[in-house]
């Protein structure tokens, strides 16, 4: 007779294992998030010391110790002690002259000449009885027909912007007298003011500048400042002039 088979016994805690199995995996995933976040302190000690040496020569920063301290630090502090912008400090122009303000332009200038940022002779500048006149010509401003500004240019506006004495400006377009009559702009009078208005919101968006003391205009090919008669005399007059006024335009 043959000897009676007993039922498999059925193992209902096997769950466990897989859960075990899932509860280790999910434990290392938060250890490796928690390492991850844990930035190491020398490391950021040492950025620190390098920006602040970089920078300090520019007066950006304030002076401080030149070895921070390896002591922790209270994240919040960490984060109020970071500048919202990096910019360059506005001078004290209370007393400043137009021809103080000049040769302090044309230093600025030249550092981003030799940086490649605008060509020798990309900008000029004059002193009229209007006020101090800043030309941006449009061999290093714009292309050839067009009122959209060089990318290369803009890091110069900023300066430009942050630097301007705080008063009255004017932005104006001018051209040369070769017509043009394009999709987008139908004369000069249109190219003139496209690029007036368009230098003219980039010094807004960049700088401190009040919008109440800022005007912008076209004068197409009527303000020469050379004669249309040669290729570089229609160069010279190819420009946006940016005019720090000696009084209000209200005013005058």
């Amino acid at each position: 007779m043959s000897k009676k088979k007993h039922p498999e016994h059925v193992n209902h805690e096997r769950w466990l294992v897989s859960y075990a199995d899932f509860i280790t995996l999910l434990f290392a995933f938060f250890v490796v998030l928690f390492a991850s976040s844990q930035s190491d302190k020398k490391k950021q000690l040492k950025l620190s010391a390098a920006i602040q040496s970089a920078f300090t020569p520019l007066g950006t920063f304030d002076a401080h110790s030149k070895t921070p301290p390896l002591t922790d630090t209270n994240a919040a502090a960490i984060t109020n002690s970071i500048p919202a912008a990096i910019v360059l400090p506005l001078p004290s122009t209370s007393t400043e002259t137009l021809e103080q303000t000049e040769a302090r332009l044309r230093k600025l200038l030249a550092e981003q000449v030799a940086a490649g940022r605008i060509p020798p002779g990309g900008v000029t500048m004059r002193i009229t009885p209007d006020g101090l006149v800043i030309s941006l010509h449009e061999a290093g401003f714009f292309p050839s027909g067009s009122a959209e500004v060089r990318a290369a240019s803009i890091p110069m506006l900023s300066i430009l912007a942050t630097t301007l004495p705080a008063g009255p400006l004017r932005v104006e377009g001018h051209t040369d007298n070769v017509p043009i009559h394009t999709e987008q702009f139908a004369s000069n009078w249109e190219l003139s003011t496209a690029r007036s208005t368009a230098i003219a919101r980039l010094l807004l968006e960049r700088g401190p500048i009040n919008p109440a003391n800022l005007s912008a205009a076209g004068y197409a090919e009527f303000h020469p400042v050379a004669s249309n008669n040669t290729e570089d005399g229609r160069t010279q007059n190819r420009r946006v002039d940016v005019i720090l006024l000696r009084h209000s335009a209200n005013s005058q």
